[in-house]
């Protein structure tokens, strides 16, 4: 990847498209141009994504399993790296209803994640590089996960 510049406000825009994009469980095809084609590792509390293949899983999973999603961004930290890429700090509050069979009702979860993300550009269009969910702290009656 060749190093392009960037700017603070096109790293926040795209932070905000990619929680708009999973909110509205876009389809796979309009979601994946958000992310590196080769060498994408993505860390979530469940385990580790390396590559495209395991983030197509990961997404079809989490879109038939939670519903309601609301993304909210309260935070983004950019620090530029000498390379040209972004260490950006992202906070994310994460509302969403899940429902397990035979349940009478739906479960409300709700968290606060705090994550790094590596953002670099691609074609002068940011991609996540790398993105880690650092912490997962519940808001007050939020269900487990």
């Amino acid at each position: 990847m060749a190093v392009q510049t960037l700017n603070d406000s096109e790293i926040k825009t795209f932070v905000a498209d990619w929680y708009r994009a999973l909110d509205r469980h876009d389809p796979i095809e309009e979601v994946e141009p958000y992310l590196v084609p080769q060498g994408l590792t993505m860390t979530f509390p469940e385990g580790t994504l390396r590559g495209l293949a395991d983030f197509r899983g990961w997404y079809k999973t989490v879109t038939h399993r939670f519903f309601d999603e609301e993304h909210t961004v309260t935070a983004v930290d950019v620090d530029w790296r000498p390379d040209g890429t972004a260490s950006t700090k992202v906070v994310v509050n994460w509302q969403a209803r899940v429902w397990d069979a035979p349940a009478a009702e739906s479960t409300w979860l709700g968290f606060d994640a705090y994550q790094t993300w590596l953002v670099g550009a691609r074609e002068g269009r940011p991609v996540i590089l790398s993105y880690v969910v650092d912490e997962l702290k519940p808001m007050p009656g939020s269900a487990s996960l």
